[in-house]
């Protein structure tokens, strides 16, 4: 088998494999969160989305632990925020948190328009898990710097 054949042959073989992957992924209802953070993760990932959404309503106490008061501040606030990447608390580098027992914490992004000097957002939110799931526990606000 000549180099020429022999790369092509790797080359189908690389985008077959590759193939099976994504039909793999969608065709069994795993998601790309899934895949990329674990179940626990995309499980974070989806809730960070619905309590935006509920924050941007003003509506966002069913998310809320029952022995937490998290800052949320206004609505508008929240709206076209979006959930970026989980990670498991790790309380020496959150200790204002720590105190609070959260399970996971999560960066948020703001949208293009809104990236300004001086605004304040809630650049990471923090989860507890529970019987029944995950609740919001704190609010971590960043300001925009220069």
């Amino acid at each position: 088998m000549s180099a020429t054949t022999r790369r092509a042959t790797i080359v189908r073989c690389f985008f077959a494999g590759f193939s099976l992957v994504i039909v793999g992924v969608f065709g069994t209802g795993c998601s790309v969160d899934a895949m990329l953070w674990g179940s626990d993760g995309a499980q974070v990932i989806e809730t960070t989305d619905r309590v935006i959404d509920a924050a941007a309503e003003g509506d966002v106490a069913t998310y809320v632990c029952a022995d937490s008061a998290p800052e949320l501040r206004d609505p508008e606030d929240w709206e076209g925020l979006s959930a970026e990447e989980p990670g498991v608390f790790t309380p020496e580098y959150w200790p204002e948190q720590a105190p609070l027992d959260p399970s996971w914490s999560i960066n948020l992004s703001l949208p293009a328009d809104r990236v300004n000097p001086g605004e304040e957002y809630p650049g990471d939110i923090f989860f507890r898990n529970t019987d029944t799931g995950l609740c919001l526990v704190a609010v971590a606000w960043w300001t925009v710097e220069e």
